[in-house]
């Protein structure tokens, strides 16, 4: 396949991890000094991706650079854009006070100009696994929009997502028959409680049960490039219709434009299924978890011991 025809990998790294207290995107994972992101850009060439855009702010370019390094622009083309708050349409200008990002539909909006063809969009904190890569690079290698445009997400299994430490957020998913993806459902609190997975809705006074293979989404999509259009008309809406509401905290999140394409019949979302666990950074107590998954993966053989060598 042609360098070109490859599908792009957009990296969303723009955000700092709160909860986690510091730039944990670039924080070492395992003795080697590798970080997650190694482990992502290591499964997304092996299955196939052409070029990864990373999208950071600019005041940590060059830590992140150094982080990054030429280890991986030796393997695959390397761009970075910046995700900023002036990064408006003509006429439009940041609200007084407004220090928050605007979301992640705005993050890969300001991605546009480095991304040709079909793409993938994950985040930067988040270890997804081969399969993952594997089934998401595959969708993108054929997609084409036709009567709709044609999208995908990678859908994990509730148990394969979870943390021992705290609550999580997910979007639980709803797919029909067929197997595409009719809605997530935002849970913003859901924890682990002893062999169930429970969510509250109201500070924890009430608890609901989800079923633990319930497909969630982990923000791993494939599109086609027409999601680029319609992110750049739906974000002058929300400047108008939403932000003003909340203009110090309003967020113009990138689920929430596919649910939109979806309820309109202009999209659909192909869910590809993976058995592959998730491995995520929520809370400094999840490090040494990380941590002991990453060195097993790699004594069985499934990542070498030293990525990039």
């Amino acid at each position: 396949m042609k360098e070109c025809n490859k599908p792009t990998l957009v990296i969303m790294a723009a955000g700092m991890g709160s909860r986690y207290g510091g730039l944990k995107q670039i924080d070492k994972i395992d003795e080697q000094g590798d970080i997650i992101i190694d482990f992502s850009i290591f499964d997304a060439v092996r299955a196939g991706f052409g070029k990864v855009v990373f999208i950071i702010k600019k005041a940590i370019e060059e830590d992140f650079k150094a982080a990054i390094g030429d280890k991986i622009a030796q393997k695959i083309k390397v761009e970075y854009v910046f995700q900023e708050l002036n990064k408006l349409p003509v006429g439009y200008s940041i609200p007084e006070g407004r220090e928050k990002p605007f979301g992640t539909g705005h993050a890969v909006l300001c991605a546009k100009d480095a991304i040709e063809g079909n793409f993938a969009v994950i985040n930067a904190d988040d270890f997804y696994g081969r399969g993952a890569f594997e089934k998401i690079a595959a969708f993108l290698n054929e997609a084409k929009d036709d009567d709709k445009y044609r999208y995908a997400l990678v859908g994990y299994e509730l148990h394969n997502t979870l943390t021992e430490n705290g609550s999580v957020a997910r979007g639980v998913c709803e797919v029909d028959s067929e197997g595409f993806l009719k809605g997530i459902n935002e849970r913003t609190r859901i924890e682990k409680h002893g062999d169930d997975a429970e969510y509250t809705e109201d500070d924890g006074a009430t608890w609901v049960k989800l079923e633990k293979e319930s497909y969630v989404s982990m923000n791993m999509w494939g599109f086609t490039h027409s999601i680029l259009d319609e992110l750049e008309k739906r974000f002058i809406g929300f400047l108008d219709e939403k932000l003003p509401a909340n203009p110090l905290k309003g967020e113009f999140f990138l689920p929430f434009v596919v649910d939109e394409l979806l309820k309109e019949g202009k999209a659909s979302a192909k869910m590809l299924p993976t058995s592959d666990v998730w491995h995520g950074v929520t809370y400094k107590e999840d490090k040494p978890l990380v941590s002991a998954a990453i060195k097993k993966l790699k004594d069985d053989g499934e990542y070498p011991v030293n990525l990039w060598e």
